[in-house]
């Protein structure tokens, strides 16, 4: 390898440290974060680069991704043959290619982190939202659970079904996706962080390969594209549409962005939409109940409706269906990469959704309670 181009990738690889300290210095200053990059320089640029992507209907991510694939087999594979075909160098060889794989490397966490990582260090929605995030007793779990159970079961009535009972809409996987920016239109009066222009969510054409996974959406900052998981029941696509596009907006946290997946689903005008954010909210505050207290847990669950239970049974078969060891091989990975962006407690923190919910809810009842 020439010394010149040496140098040059050599200097390169400094941007991964450098891409480190902007994350430090971010997490020192949230209130900075907020003002001058998620509520700026990143609420601008993701939406002109959502934009450009939104023009083409399929998701420009998952192409990008599987010819990264493709181009980095071939690469590896050119390499060995290289290496193979010529003994005398292979010191040479090989060398030279950890260093170009360490200069790539450092470009994309740089670029990551810059694009779109500093979101992890900003204000937290519970301020934003000023939601009074506190320990909660049982009791008020077990509250929150049969509100979001009278609240599931009243939606339910509306819901059209399969063959099986299932809720399904009607105008499939397209049409929802269509119309999940409607939530983000009535949230943004009242959160205008909530706000802005973004390309539509996209269905990824392998999205029985992130079931595999357990993932059930991506968001790609460098396409500025929210990508969903469409292979599962119709109930819960309309939520993680939603989930996906609160990472559009800059909350990268998975606890926040469920919040407000749920926020904006409920505040949908279409029953479909308030249905799933309602039903993945009661899935996380009925799986904190579970660890809980299971007997009240079994209890809570005899409140189901009819149609309810059938759509649950309906998500438990299609998690069972990809169970395996990709998907515990991707938990294994998501929780590094959690843990790498400031959130400690890896998939864990996932259960800060129900603490979120709680707050949201003693909203609900003080306001509920000043009327009677």
């Amino acid at each position: 390898m020439p010394r010149k181009r040496k140098i040059g990738l050599t200097g390169l690889i400094m941007l991964f440290p450098l891409a480190f300290a902007f994350a430090y210095l971010a997490s020192r200053f949230p209130e900075t974060v907020e003002r001058y990059y998620s509520r700026t320089v990143y609420r601008y640029l993701s939406q002109a680069i959502s934009t450009a992507t939104g023009v083409f209907p399929f998701s420009v991510a998952e192409v990008v991704v599987v010819l990264a694939l493709m181009l980095t087999i071939a690469g590896v594979a050119y390499f060995i043959i290289e290496v193979i075909k010529t003994p005398g160098q292979r010191f040479r060889l090989v060398t030279g290619r950890l260093v170009a794989a360490a200069a790539a490397v450092s470009i994309l966490g740089f670029g990551f982190v810059t694009v779109w990582g500093l979101n992890y260090h900003r204000v937290s929605i519970a301020s934003i939202a000023n939601l009074e995030v506190r320990e909660a007793s049982v009791e008020e779990l077990e509250a929150l659970c049969r509100y979001l159970i009278e609240e599931a079961n009243d939606l339910r009535r509306f819901m059209e079904e399969d063959q099986d009972g299932v809720m399904v809409c009607p105008g499939g996987v397209g049409d929802i996706l269509k119309r999940a920016h409607k939530g983000y239109q009535s949230a943004a009066g009242v959160y205008p962080e909530l706000g802005g222009r973004y390309g539509r969510p996209k269905a990824v054409m392998l999205s029985k390969v992130l079931s595999y996974q357990g993932i059930g959406g991506i968001y790609f900052p460098f396409t500025g594209e929210a990508n969903v998981n469409v292979s599962g029941p119709h109930f819960m696509i309309p939520f993680t549409a939603s989930h996906e596009m609160a990472h559009q907006r800059g909350f990268a946290r998975e606890d926040e962005a469920n919040y407000i997946g749920y926020l904006t689903c409920v505040m949908h005008p279409d029953p479909d939409f308030r249905y799933s954010g309602t039903m993945a909210a009661l899935l996380y505050s009925m799986n904190a109940m579970a660890r809980q207290d299971r007997e009240r847990y079994y209890s809570l669950r005899e409140e189901y409706s009819a149609g309810v239970a059938r759509d649950f049974e309906a998500w438990n078969r299609h998690c069972k269906k990809y169970d395996g060891f990709v998907r515990e091989a991707t938990d294994r990975i998501n929780d590094a990469y959690l843990q790498a962006n400031a959130q400690k407690e890896g998939v864990k923190s996932y259960g800060r959704m129900v603490d979120l919910l709680l707050a949201h809810y003693r909203g609900i009842a003080g306001a509920q309670a000043s009327e009677q």
